[in-house]
């Protein structure tokens, strides 16, 4: 017999700042910068991330990312099924004992992949519904936008990057920080803030905030006749001279300035438009001219 999310859980099933201390010495682990790891140590951070995710009971989450098992075993506790993509050895074979020694009756309802989440393009088990995790910095933008292409049951996704990402990502048209990440996240899903986190409920401390961003996903992209890969073609062109015009920042994508002016004027934009004005609808569009190589 298995149980359910809504069996009783061991109070103290959530991990402590002891508990990651103790974990971590266990295991000879120290964080390491290179990989962005910081282990969240405040178990009601987790219960807040998951309850700001809308876990449900019969969700499949995928997590990545998972460290020493903080989030993991709250995702556990609320969700039918989790599945942990981490690519630290040490990390990746201590965390199927810790799910079994905190929260024995729900063992079976994990799984876990040891693989770089970037070239990750599928996971055993059912197809994940959500994806929630505290995102390595360094690698935050990719990992995201590599998950929402491969799997695109994944219907909601919280992820806790680096405050400064939060905002880029959750950015509108005509804001400073709209970009590339804002662009992209978009083509995907509804992307909104959904709050900022504290430094002291990470060991260690980074040295900058942390914010929450929600991914709803879209019903599908944006109605175009252009490919995921040429609308994207279009927003890196488009902000790799941010501060130039799209009629000079896309000659190159179009062969020429002349050529770009006439794919923009199809599209109904402005030559002398930038691409922090652009939705990523008006991206599609003129992507829809894609220049014939």
């Amino acid at each position: 017999m298995t149980s359910s999310p809504t069996d009783p859980q061991p109070q103290d099933a959530l991990l402590g700042p002891s508990d990651i201390r103790e974990l971590a010495t266990a295991l000879g682990v120290r964080p390491t910068k290179q990989r962005g790891q910081n282990f969240v140590i405040d178990a009601n951070t987790v219960r807040r991330i998951i309850r700001t995710a809308g876990v449900r009971a019969d969700d499949v989450v995928v997590e990545v990312g998972p460290g020493l098992g903080s989030l993991t075993l709250g995702l556990l506790e609320t969700a039918q099924h989790v599945t942990a993509v981490e690519i630290d050895d040490t990390l990746a074979a201590a965390l199927p004992a810790t799910v079994e020694a905190r929260l024995p009756a729900r063992a079976a309802h994990f799984a876990l992949v040891h693989s770089d989440a970037l070239r990750v393009t599928e996971l055993p088990g059912p197809a994940p519904t959500a994806l929630v995790a505290n995102l390595p910095y360094n690698v935050a933008v990719p990992v995201l936008l590599h998950m929402l292409e491969h799997f695109p049951t994944i219907e909601r996704t919280l992820v806790m990057v680096q405050s400064e990402v939060a905002d880029r990502l959750a950015a509108a048209p005509g804001s400073k920080v709209y970009g590339v990440p804002s662009v992209k996240a978009n083509w995907y899903a509804e992307v909104k803030r959904a709050g900022a986190i504290g430094r002291n409920v990470f060991w260690p401390a980074p040295n900058v905030d942390s914010g929450l961003v929600s991914l709803v996903r879209r019903e599908g992209p944006p109605a175009t006749t252009a490919t995921r890969e040429q609308v994207f073609a279009v927003v890196d062109a488009a902000f790799a001279q941010r501060r130039k015009t799209l009629r000079a920042a896309l000659s190159g994508w179009a062969g020429s300035a002349a050529a770009a002016e006439a794919a923009l004027v199809a599209a109904g934009v402005s030559p002398q438009a930038r691409g922090e004005s652009l939705t990523v609808e008006e991206f599609a569009a003129i992507a829809e001219h894609t220049p014939a190589r």
